[in-house]
């Protein structure tokens, strides 16, 4: 250690340490600007010049070593002088306003402009304003050359897709020959965003502070269970799959399913989509579910029993993952399931071919292993009988379980079905009987399944109506194109009007559609087109248009106009004291990983209703530090998603045989390299910035 001054003021630093970290440590301010604490001082932008006694000129405190006994003043008339001509310089080249919350903005303040000189005109650059790269803008006329972004590129990031062109003064910093970054081999991390002081690089999409870590990591932000999908990528892409499935199980106990069958909003949300295709994220959590070797079950810990029991109603995804974490608290949990087989929806409406039942049938079987209690064929009708038998609390997860129907004349007819009805007999291979043609109502993934699921059982033609386009509908877009492969035709902004039965047919009279202004959901809404009705004729009718949730009235729970329970959104809790509710039952029909979310809260709700501290989660899988090292690639921009392979469409007649098939390790590696790693720039650090004040 040694001891020197600066500005009268007596310090302690570690030797090595230059004048300004020993300033910087003790929360004295050195101005500047090309100092950052990821990147080796160079002292280019001399803001940071300081006096030191017995040394000649004015050093720069970020490239000067302190030494004992040293004494340095940062803030003589003589500094302030210089430091207002620098700032003078810097501002007589920039093209626009500072923006008040840049630092070079604030550095100007702190330091003070100077007036420029009567008559001074500054030139104008003039230079092109790049808008052509994905994810953020470049305007040279703004750059003050401080170096940081083509440092943090090449010296931290190892890429150097940027760098110095026409050296002296037209320098600009910029692209080989001002190629796109894309052709530069830029693999659009965001460091060099992150660390320029003076927006001449900024982010395309705008956003408050307060949003930044959700909008510069969507994937992660847009997963309702919030599943750590940067960490669980990056660990794939090293070949670390276990490591990936226990990060993936801190928050779910279904990975295995979600990998079949989660909606994947992590894959809208993904940055990589602005630049080709989003990492197939939902594919990489399946492959890293299939090499599980159950490791995590030896770190798993059960909390000694606590004495208090919890009912859950309902064996769907919401219901299941309480009972999971409500168990590892300590807990007696008992799930009560009306139908013969636990899973809900996962079992009643997903069909075979997407979601395989050995696969479901695992993870509940997990569920049980920890001593989950699961029901079957008990159907609950009054939550007072639960707290008769000494439940302390209650999570109702019954999810929306009935289809509904358009109410048109004619649909009470016997040959008229409703989707989950559909689904239903199918998936639990009751007598369903599908003939010749049939016809289904809807655009979501629920009539996506019905369609494929009766081509399969033996409909000799399909035909979904929807009454928007394509572009508006619900469905995953992967179901529908799977769907056009085998042969479903979809009629697009056609409704039907009436049904008639007659004889063995069924007289359907449809409308045409036309899209109007945007409805409540945000989509174009579909209205009549005058004396366009015409008739289509069908064997079955089906309508796959939505559910609803049927909750009995010994429930004694308030319910909003939908039929759905009312609850807290934060909390879950219902009207009455012990009660809380979750899944379809609450929001209305949702995904999987929506429910499973629900799931996760009312855990933690409830453990703190029994006295706990609400804390669910274990950790599997320690973090590491990331290195922010990531290396050039050539090309990296233009690496196509992974083509998924899927079992032949001549190979699904007459069949529930899985259709989307397996990745193999490489196919995995490979597309889990092709993440921005955009959580790295989290990691960087924030320049240092000038106290909340300004100098005289």
């Amino acid at each position: 250690m040694i001891t020197l001054k600066i500005d009268d003021k007596k310090l302690l630093v570690k030797k090595g340490t230059t004048v300004f970290e020993a300033a910087l440590q003790n929360n004295l301010y050195i101005p500047n600007l090309c100092y950052h604490p990821d990147l080796s001082p160079i002292g280019a932008c001399r803001l940071c010049v300081v006096e030191i006694e017995g040394m000649k000129g004015f050093p720069t405190a970020c490239t000067t070593e302190a030494r004992e006994r040293m004494v340095v003043h940062t803030n003589t008339t003589k500094l302030q002088e210089f430091r207002k001509n620098i700032i003078w310089f810097i501002l007589s080249e920039y093209p626009d306003q500072l923006n008040e919350t840049t630092q070079l903005k604030k550095v100007v303040d702190f330091i003070g402009a100077k007036e420029l000189l009567p008559g001074y005109m500054p030139p104008k650059r003039n230079l092109p304003i790049r808008e052509d790269d994905p994810l953020f803008l470049r305007d040279p006329n703004k750059c003050i050359l401080c170096d940081r972004c083509v440092r943090i590129c090449q010296d931290v990031r190892g890429v150097g897709a940027i760098g110095y062109v026409n050296r002296g003064i037209n320098t600009i910093v910029t692209t080989p020959f001002e190629i796109s970054m894309a052709d530069a081999d830029c693999k659009f991390c965001g460091a060099c965003v992150e660390v320029c002081p003076a927006e001449a690089l900024t982010d395309r999409e705008k956003f408050e502070p307060e949003e930044r870590e959700a909008k510069l990591v969507p994937c992660k932000n847009s997963c309702p269970a919030k599943i750590d999908i940067p960490r669980y990528v990056k660990l794939i892409a090293e070949g670390k799959f276990q490591d990936s499935i226990e990060v993936i199980r801190e928050k779910v106990p279904f990975p295995n399913v979600l990998g079949y069958v989660c909606t994947h909003p992590c894959e809208e949300a993904c940055r990589r989509e602005k630049i080709n295709e989003p990492i197939g994220i939902r594919e990489l959590k399946k492959y890293a579910a299939s090499r599980d070797s159950y490791r995590w079950k030896e770190k798993l810990a059960i909390t000694p029993d606590t004495g208090k029991k919890v009912a859950i109603i309902g064996s769907g995804p919401g219901g299941l993952t309480a009972a999971w974490f409500l168990r590892t608290l300590g807990y007696s949990v008992t799930i009560f399931e009306s139908l013969s087989e636990a899973g809900g929806m996962m079992r009643m409406a997903i069909p075979k071919y997407r979601l395989p039942r050995e696969i479901l049938d695992k993870e509940i079987e997990e569920v049980e292993n920890i001593g989950v209690q699961i029901k079957l064929n008990t159907k609950i009708e009054s939550l007072d009988e639960l707290f008769n038998q000494d439940f302390n609390a209650i999570f109702v997860a019954i999810g929306a379980t009935k289809g509904m129907k358009m109410k048109i004349p004619g649909e009470d007819s016997p040959k008229v079905l409703d989707g989950l009805s559909a689904l239903k007999a199918i998936n639990f291979e009751e007598k369903i009987d599908i003939k010749g043609t049939v016809i289904v109502v809807g655009g979501g993934n629920v009539a996506i399944d019905v369609a494929r699921s009766v081509l399969r059982k033996g409909a000799e033609k399909v035909v979904i109506l929807y009454r928007r386009t394509q572009k508006e509908m619900p469905a995953a877009e992967e179901e529908i194109e799977e769907a056009l492969k085998e042969g479903i035709e979809i009629k697009f902004l056609v409704t039907p009007k009436s049904v008639t039965d007659k004889n063995d047919n069924l007289e359907i009279e449809c409308i045409k559609m036309e899209l109007g202004e945007p409805d409540a959901s945000g989509r174009r809404r579909p209205i009549e087109i005058k004396d366009s009705e015409f008739t289509l004729k069908a064997d079955k009718l089906i309508m796959a248009i939505g559910q609803r949730s049927a909750v009995p009235e010994g429930f004694e729970l308030q319910l909003n106009k939908k039929g759905t329970i009312q609850a807290d959104e934060e909390t879950l809790t219902c009207s009455q004291k012990g009660v809380f509710a979750g899944g379809d039952v609450v929001s209305g029909p949702a995904s999987i990983i929506e429910a499973i979310q629900h799931g996760r809260i009312a855990a933690s709700e409830i453990d703190k209703f029994l006295g706990g501290s609400g804390q669910i989660e274990q950790k599997f899988v320690l973090e590491d530090e990331e290195n922010p090292y990531i290396g050039r690639e050539e090309k990296f921009a233009y690496k196509k998603r992974i083509n998924i392979p899927t079992l032949p469409v001549d190979k699904r007649q007459n069949n529930f045989a899985l259709v989307e098939l397996g990745i193999d390790e490489k196919l995995a590696m490979d597309e889990a390299k092709r993440c921005l790693k955009c959580q790295l720039r989290l990691k960087i650090s924030q320049a240092p910035l000038p106290p909340e004040r300004q100098t005289e």
